[in-house]
């Protein structure tokens, strides 16, 4: 029998809350629903969630310091509900860690779309070929695509979040080789990893401080003016 992935909710409105648990629940997900980071830190502590509903609109601590907090100490999946047109939220949100956002009001469908494509890229369900069983050296670096793994030359793995991960991977495989906004939509997997065109220059920051490559003067992701970004390191590949 196969495993139903929980689902955690946290939203301070009642009826979201309910409508979407129910939803979710038609759909062989299991459901536990959150008001406030409050309930949110205690579901996660007695039980096992697979993936987070954040909203970041809510009182007291607000969904965007959940998230922060929530990635200082763990990779679990987010997705963050943002209020319609807020794209600074969502901007934000993806520099908290989040996976994914969906603006308010939203087609529970579409949510549900969005969890299962986070928690298969999350969850290492696809298949792997030989070109994800292969490992990546590059400036004293390690990058295991199989294990969603990087290490630094000392041995220490380094964590990364979903997009992050993608634009990793869409780097090493194509070294020295310009690439713009749209190609690394494309190949990142698409949108289901990296969700709007602003956030390729986010993952590509967040990704410059992962491997401690300066944003002043980049040693190893520079950007190419008017033409996108090139990952300049000398790849091998074992």
């Amino acid at each position: 029998m196969e495993k139903q992935s929980h689902i955690l909710v946290v939203d301070d409105d009642r009826e979201i809350r309910d409508l979407v648990a129910k939803f979710l629940k038609q759909h062989n997900l299991r459901v536990t629903t959150a008001q406030d980071g409050r309930e949110m830190k205690r579901a996660l502590e007695d039980w096992s969630i697979d993936l987070v509903v954040l909203d970041v609109m809510m009182p007291g601590e607000d969904g965007l310091t959940l998230c922060r907090n929530l990635r200082a100490s763990s990779q679990m999946p987010v997705i963050m509900l943002t209020a319609m047109g807020e794209e600074t939220d969502r901007i934000i949100g993806l520099e908290m860690g989040a996976d994914d956002y969906l603006a308010k009001p939203f087609n529970p469908r579409e949510l549900l779309a969005r969890i299962k494509a986070v928690l298969r890229r999350s969850g290492g369900q696809e298949t792997v070929t030989a070109e994800d069983a292969d490992v990546f050296i590059f400036n004293k670096w390690e990058f295991r695509p199989e294990r969603r793994e990087l290490l630094n030359d000392e041995g220490v793995l380094v964590s990364l979040s979903r997009g992050e991960f993608e634009l990793l991977d869409t780097f090493v495989r194509h070294p020295n080789r310009v690439l713009n906004r749209d190609q690394l939509l494309d190949m990142a997997r698409g949108r289901e990893a990296i969700p709007f065109d602003r956030a390729i220059d986010v993952q590509v920051s967040r990704l410059r401080k992962k491997l401690k490559d300066d944003p002043k003067n980049p040693a190893l992701v520079k950007t190419v003016r008017g033409g996108g970004y090139m990952f300049t390191a000398k790849v091998e590949q074992s």
